[in-house]
């Protein structure tokens, strides 16, 4: 049994790894050659749910000043994502950002702009050790406020600032830009971009959750326990994750799900309260808010609902071995067995462990739903050598899942995580969204382009909000059709379409009477960036579209 309960442990401290793949670092990633790493605290403490007392969050920044003339006067901010114990560094986020050869931040470097990295370490604040990466998204968007006053303090010049904040990050952002807002803080901030940030929640599946958890609390072990709680029960993870095992467990018991909770639940005092502070904070009004994501715009899913995950016997010594069958989340409105495990000592079953799951009559389980992916066997590390591991991962049925779910990302409160989603009712003025699923936050050329022209149009003079941003692209980069979606409540008599090519070359013209939800335009286009123009009769507005 000693060597079945070294297994266990094995497992767990494996699942440790999975967090640096909660913001992807490319292979071949550039790296900056980092200089001077500084330390900045928040000047508004912030007390969290489950707190005794407010503490003022810190943060850890270095500013990449730009290739041309040094001097710091186009500051754009790259955010920390979810990154408990600090595995990702100020250097790892700037890699980050690379994508075929080249590296975002570099190529805005050499254009004039400042790049400025903050990360969020860990550290002791008021006697409390507090895991940035992991901690309350509210007091990380303290510390993102002191950021944004004391670039905009120290700047040469008048330029407004930019905020990109992947995963996580986004939601820092978002909270600290309408936090300044609605407290009257002038955040001197033009562009706000989200990537592939869970505006209404994140998901990890269930079943892995149980299964973390079983694994801990029956080894006993203290580092196990500490994995549990520093991951799954961090502040962050209980205020994202859409369902989470704390909702579930049996009164009294730190491992045992409770019959009667079977549909998705946040964890208690965190996920519903969070949410709901999100909500009533809005978005930043004053800011242009557009979003990338890496999840399917048209409905395509990552696997089926109620699909296995794995189901195979794991052989530990000649005495012991071990059955485990996972599941994603069930079809609408159906239960299932989400994770089943027995163990057998000399054939013997010794122990078992089950877990139910339901999904609520409006959609089927967030696992398999269209949205940027997690790994399960990036997240064990492709095994680290271990041959119980790799035995796992190579019976695995089912490696992706759903982490970020496309309706989360382009934060449309719709029950259903499988439909396809209407860009009218997404908040988000641009959006840049593909019809794959592809590794959550991963930058590829396409959406490298598309937050390059969001960037740089703030300062070329192509305006993209004369119509108080009325109309938005429902995919850029397009394919056959370009798809403009149109605001419900928009009174457009006529409008008119417009292609040019990028030296003003006009290459198509259509116009539509009285479009409405969406006008889809069928084009032959070759690929490359092109200028779409609309016209309503009343003003004009431009759009750089990229053709796949």
């Amino acid at each position: 049994m000693k060597k079945f309960y070294i297994l266990l442990l094995i497992l767990t401290t494996q699942f440790t790894f999975a967090q640096i793949r909660f913001q992807n670092i490319p292979e071949n990633a550039i790296y900056p050659e980092s200089k001077a790493v500084e330390t900045i605290t928040a000047t508004i403490p912030y007390q969290g749910y489950e707190e005794t007392q407010a503490y003022f969050g810190q943060g850890e920044y270095e500013i990449f000043l730009d290739n041309l003339d040094g001097v710091l006067d186009k500051p754009i901010i790259i955010l920390d994502g979810f990154d408990p114990g600090d595995a990702r560094d100020i250097n790892g986020l700037y890699a980050s950002l690379s994508f075929d050869g080249q590296n975002m931040a570099d190529i805005l470097r050499n254009e004039g702009f400042d790049i400025v990295i903050l990360n969020a370490p860990v550290y002791n604040t008021g006697g409390k050790d507090i895991d940035g990466g992991a901690d309350y998204i509210q007091r990380n968007a303290m510390v993102l406020i002191a950021m944004i006053q004391k670039l905009n303090a120290d700047k040469v010049g008048n330029e407004e600032l930019v905020v990109l904040g992947p995963s996580m990050g986004g939601l820092i952002a978002r909270y600290g830009l309408a936090y300044m807002e609605a407290n009257s803080l002038d955040a001197e901030t033009r562009l706000y971009i989200s990537f592939d940030s869970p505006h209404r929640g994140a998901n990890i599946p269930i079943s892995l959750q149980y299964l973390i958890n079983y694994f801990a609390i029956q080894v006993g072990d203290a580092t196990a326990q500490q994995v549990v709680d520093q991951l799954l029960n961090s502040p962050a993870a209980k205020e994202m994750l859409l369902d989470h095992l704390k909702g579930h467990l049996l009164a009294g018991s730190d491992f045992e799900q409770d019959p009667t909770k079977v549909l998705p639940l946040g964890a208690p005092g965190f996920r519903n309260e969070f949410q709901a502070e999100l909500e009533a904070l809005g978005f930043p009004s004053s800011v242009r808010n557009v979003t990338m994501i890496n999840g399917s715009g048209n409905g395509t899913t990552t696997g089926s609902p109620g699909a296995t995950v794995v189901d195979t016997n794991l052989t530990i010594d000649a005495l012991t071995n071990i059955d485990v069958a996972l599941k994603f989340t069930p079809p609408t409105n159906q239960t299932n067995t989400v994770t089943d495990l027995t163990v057998f000592f000399a054939g013997i079953p010794v122990n078992t462990y089950a877990t139910t799951s339901q999904s609520p009559s409006t959609s089927a389980g967030l696992d398999s739903s269209p949205g940027g992916t997690g790994s399960i066997s990036d997240a064990l590390g492709d095994g680290g050598g271990n041959q119980v591991l790799i035995d796992f991962i190579n019976a695995l049925q089912q490696d992706l899942y759903s982490f970020i779910p496309t309706m989360s990302s382009l934060a449309i409160d719709n029950p259903d995580w499988y439909a396809t989603p209407n860009l009218a009712n997404s908040p988000f003025v641009n959006v840049f969204i593909q019809n794959t699923n592809e590794d959550h936050v991963t930058v590829t050329a396409a959406s490298a382009q598309f937050a390059l022209d969001e960037i740089r149009n703030g300062t070329i003079g192509i305006s993209e909000n004369q119509l108080n941003n009325q109309f938005v692209l429902s995919q850029n980069p397009v394919s056959s059709n370009i798809v403009i979606a149109i605001p419900k409540n928009s009174l457009n008599t006529q409008v008119t379409t417009s292609v040019f090519s990028i030296t003003g070359q006009k290459l198509m013209q259509q116009t539509w009477n009285t479009p409405q939800g969406e006008i889809s335009w069928n084009q032959n286009l070759s690929s490359g960036i092109y200028l779409l123009k609309i016209d309503n009769g009343i003003s004009t507005q431009t759009i750089k579209v990229v053709v796949q």
